[in-house]
């Protein structure tokens, strides 16, 4: 794929600590195991702002034969320990806790948000809005608030991140009409329902969405069915964008054709687009090929009809962005995986979009696509 931009944005060393909402608050070194999955909207001055997802890590989590973890409580920060022998360190994001007859983990960062704007077409950096950070404030929240997505309906920012807790694995909701002071609205989809993506703009009166609920159970299609079965893009509507109600058809699913979109989720909000054939929903969302510990992401793309977002009009099975090794190159000694890149962020530019991801969990990534990929 040939951009006519393509460059890393933020990374963890554009983040200053000693301005963290943690700061001060744990007797522990904590360092940037990640800058990444921004999400992205235009702010009414006409510059861009990614809401970049900061993972927080402890420097030395395992000390005197214990693994510790960051936790939010009652309006602050504390540490917790387990014996390190009832622990799977493999993925070096979690640490899976071993017996209990079912999948249970912890995080070895804590995640909130910060605010970071940038010039109007997204290649440079203007003001990195700290005093505007985004932390756990809720029981529901205590190990974190991950990857923020951004839409904008009518006159209002609607931003959706996932929440994560030993409650519940949830989806919340913030609102705002500046994009940069945003209210809490509460939980809209409840446990392990992640990439919660609002369409911008309404479809029959009705706020849309894309969504992925998880589990460990799916069952098989029919054979030779086009089809395969595992996570997939569904759909939910809402009246006023706290209330939501699955869709009954299905959304995007994984392709029995390929093994590069085995299982997928969504990337970025679902914007209008006109076309020739009366245009529709451009949708951005993210395949997974198994492989090793993590899989390999991508991008991909579909347009969904405007009317019915239900009914796929065009889809293209080529990857639209892949990971790129070139631009985490000079990052190599801080990489924990790799062949990663998760899109989160769209934005109109005229004759081309630009496009903000997640590279290698690590940094954001800011590509221009030019409009005539998507005719």
């Amino acid at each position: 794929m040939t951009f006519t931009h393509d460059a890393l944005i933020f990374t963890p060393a554009d983040v200053d600590l000693s301005k963290s909402p943690l700061a001060g608050q744990i007797d522990a070194e904590t360092y940037v195991l990640g800058a990444f999955n921004p999400g992205m909207t235009r702010l009414p001055n006409g510059n861009l702002l990614l809401m970049v997802r900061i993972a927080e890590a402890l420097r030395t989590p395992i000390k005197d034969q214990q693994i510790h973890a960051i936790r939010w409580h009652d309006g602050g920060f504390c540490l917790d320990a387990w014996p390190i022998e009832f622990v799977d360190t493999a993925d070096p994001r979690k640490f899976m806790m071993r017996g209990g007859g079912w999948k249970v983990m912890a995080l070895t960062s804590l995640s909130w948000l910060l605010p970071v704007e940038l010039n109007t077409d997204g290649t440079a950096v203007v003001a990195v809005h700290y005093d505007k950070a985004i932390a756990p404030r809720a029981s529901y929240q205590c190990y974190g608030v991950e990857d923020a997505r951004i839409s904008k309906v009518g006159d209002r920012y609607l931003m959706t991140t996932c929440s994560v807790s030993p409650e519940r694995h949830s989806t919340t909701l913030y609102s705002s009409d500046n994009a940069l002071d945003w209210t809490l609205e509460g939980i809209v989809l409840d446990h392990q329902n992640k990439d919660m993506l609002i369409f911008e703009g309404l479809v029959g009166g009705k706020y849309w969405a894309q969504t992925r609920p998880l589990g460990d159970l799916y069952f098989a299609y029919p054979p030779g069915s086009e089809w395969r079965a595992g996570p997939s893009i569904n759909l939910s509507t809402s009246p006023d964008a706290l209330h939501w109600k699955p869709h009954e058809r299905p959304g995007i699913r994984p392709h029995a054709a390929t093994m590069a979109t085995a299982r997928m989720g969504g990337g970025t909000p679902p914007i209008l687009v006109d076309g020739p054939d009366g245009g529709g929903w451009l949708s951005l969302w993210h395949g997974v090929e198994p492989m090793g510990v993590v899989g390999v992401y991508r991008t991909y793309w579909s347009l969904l009809d405007r009317e019915d977002p239900s009914r796929v009009l065009r889809t293209s099975h080529d990857a639209l962005i892949e990971a790129n090794p070139a631009l985490t190159d000079p990052l190599r000694d801080q990489m924990y995986i790799d062949n990663v890149v998760f899109t989160t962020g769209i934005a109109d530019a005229g004759d081309h979009y630009v496009v903000a991801s997640g590279e290698a969990d690590l940094a954001c990534r800011i590509s221009h696509l030019p409009k005539a990929l998507f005719a």
